[in-house]
């Protein structure tokens, strides 16, 4: 015996009330507020930080992450410390002039960073006149300004001679020496509590750092799970992250074992390297 969706109804109604009918059909219908997320109305950080992090080199999604949510074209992610980057920040670190100018053109509000590498002359000089000095600011990561005209190559070769010649565009804080003995004692992993990711492991693997850096960090700083932070040494085995001159990373040993601070700036984290 078959049985229509008409008749199934009909039956239904005249056992179970119409009201009560009403009632679950709206219960059983997928309610529109039932995904909404408790960050609302900002966009998810998962999706701010891709779009900051593909910025960097991937046009493809770029293009698709602005195609979905055209206001990721001016997403900015903390990538440690207070190292602010947005999207167009990293396309112009990195000399990457199609993405730069595709961001831009979806509403990315340019910067003296985006001006110099996309070789910007005028805007430049209109940005030092008005504020003397203002070449000595750094970009993300403490990456200086005239190491994005650096990265502009022949297109922002005039901004880099104009940079050159103020004899402080790239003018900074060289970072005091760090020998193989001393990064031996400091690297490792440390640990400030029972889970995984209360853990930070230091180490010595610079070789992606060359091209942005006159003087490049010392050490690598990542907390288990995080964005490795770059370290430049101030001597006395204390140290800043790169893009957050004021914080102080120090080591020193205590009863045989090596013990890290982190002040930003006040204390806030103490940890002791695991044996080997």
């Amino acid at each position: 015996m078959t049985f229509s969706r008409r008749s199934v109804l009909r039956f239904a109604s005249s056992v179970i009330p119409l009201q009560l009918l009403n009632k679950l059909a709206i219960a059983q219908s997928p309610s529109p507020n039932a995904t909404i997320r408790d960050g609302f109305p900002s966009h998810p950080p998962e999706l701010a930080r891709e779009m900051v992090w593909v910025s960097h080199y991937d046009q493809k999604r770029v293009r698709e992450l602005v195609d979905a949510r055209p206001a990721l074209a001016r997403a900015a992610w903390d990538w440690g410390f207070g190292d602010w980057e947005t999207a167009l920040g990293a396309a112009s670190h990195m000399g990457n002039r199609p993405i730069a100018e595709y961001l831009i053109s979806k509403g990315a509000r340019p910067s003296l960073f985006s001006a110099t590498m996309l070789g910007q002359l005028d805007v430049v000089k209109a940005f030092i006149a008005a504020q003397p000095g203002v070449q000595r600011i750094r970009g993300p990561h403490s990456i200086s300004l005239l190491a994005h005209a650096r990265m502009g190559g022949a297109a922002a070769r005039g901004v880099y001679e104009l940079l050159q010649s103020l004899n402080d565009a790239d003018q900074d804080d060289v970072p005091k020496p760090l020998s193989a003995e001393q990064t031996a004692l400091l690297a490792g992993t440390y640990v400030f509590g029972v889970s995984t990711t209360e853990q930070v492991d230091v180490d010595a693997d610079m070789k992606s750092y060359v091209k942005a850096y006159s003087h490049p960090p010392q050490l690598n700083w990542t907390r288990k799970g995080a964005m490795t932070r770059p370290l430049f040494h101030l001597g006395d085995h204390t140290f800043y992250p790169a893009g957050a001159p004021s914080v102080r990373i120090r080591f020193t040993e205590e009863a045989n074992a090596v013990v890290m601070t982190v002040s930003d700036p006040e204390l806030v984290l103490t940890a002791r390297r695991k044996k080997a």
